[in-house]
């Protein structure tokens, strides 16, 4: 029998209405889609890449909370940008908030996003078991 898919939804609207899950947990694997720097409980979004970041961050965190993971389980991040000159700022806060868990990531700068507001979009896999042992420098 195939195990089931527990789907996770952040409340914004576009999931619903675009057909998908803000993640997915699958065994012992958090899948979290492409996310955007919305405050979903606003629908507000920052002007500034970094903010944006910070935002997309504060999602996965309640993603992952309700997953029964954190931030620091995250393994893999794919970060996408529309100008290279936002990948600094959006970089910073990567490093910030990851600081020495530091997850496998990619930055990609990419034309454009679905709406002109949006400028970093990042999508990220997270492990739920911890049996691994300590993360190696």
């Amino acid at each position: 029998m195939r195990p089931a898919h527990r789907r996770i939804s952040s409340g914004s609207p576009f999931e619903r209405a675009y057909g998908y899950s803000r993640a997915v947990v699958s065994g012992d694997d958090v899948h979290i889609s492409g996310t955007t720097g919305y405050d979903y409980a606003t629908m507000t979004m920052p002007e500034d890449p970094g903010a944006q970041a910070r935002n997309i961050y504060s999602t996965f965190a309640s993603v992952l909370k309700e997953a029964g993971a954190e931030l620091s389980d995250i393994v893999r991040l794919r970060t996408y940008v529309t100008e290279p000159a936002f990948c600094e700022a959006v970089l910073r806060v990567q490093g910030e908030t990851f600081g020495d868990t530091r997850p496998a990531a990619t930055i990609v700068v990419v034309s454009a996003l679905l709406k002109p507001e949006m400028k970093v979009e990042i999508e990220a896999d997270a492990r739920l078991s911890r049996d691994a042992g300590p993360l190696r420098r």
